[in-house]
């Protein structure tokens, strides 16, 4: 991998060994260097797209945070990092105006709804496949649970899980199915 230096020397436009030495090891230095290139741009393009001043930064904040989350997913033979960067600032931006222009589609968001009140068997039944779902999980093999947390608890993709732990994505997919088949026949009749 490239130090922090040869890249901030490299004259390229693309900058996509800076994409590449992000998805490698979460490099923070390379992700500011990458930050201060192109929030500007990101940001002078949101405005030209007629955003206004605070959503653009709200957007170029949230275009960046996508590319640091993402940044496995990048693949430089299909675009270059300025295209793809500048393809999720216009896709997040889209989304806004939708929201904007259509603010009754908000009424079905999960997130937005009054919580319900809850009855106290109900409570208890909830409390309950919680204690049960957590010692099912502890039956499993370290490696399953390990996949299963950090899929499900932790939201990541079977990719980036690939690349934490270290092994192939098949053996990832293999783990999560392994570890749901255990779980479901030890918990079927919760289902």
């Amino acid at each position: 991998m490239k130090t922090l230096v040869e890249l901030r020397s490299e004259d390229q436009a693309d900058r996509s060994a800076w994409i590449a030495a992000i998805a490698a090891d979460r490099s923070r230095e390379t992700f500011a260097l990458l930050f201060d290139h192109f929030a500007p741009r990101v940001k002078g393009y949101l405005l030209k797209l007629g955003a206004q001043p605070e959503l653009a930064e709200e957007l170029v904040q949230e275009t960046l945070l996508t590319v640091w989350r993402k940044a496995a997913y990048f693949d430089p033979s299909r675009a270059s990092a300025s295209t793809w960067i500048f393809t999720i600032a216009r896709n997040l931006r889209i989304d806004a105006l939708r929201r904007e222009r259509h603010p009754e589609d908000l009424i079905d968001e999960p997130q937005l709804a009054p919580a319900e009140d809850v009855r106290p068997d109900d409570a208890l039944s909830a409390i309950e496949r919680e204690r049960r779902l957590r010692l099912a999980l502890q039956t499993l093999p370290r490696q399953q649970a390990e996949v299963v947390e950090l899929s499900f608890f932790r939201d990541r993709a079977h990719a980036e899980i690939s690349q934490d732990l270290g092994v192939p994505l098949g053996t990832v997919k293999s783990r999560l199915r392994l570890a749901m088949v255990r779980l479901r026949a030890q918990l079927e009749e919760l289902l």
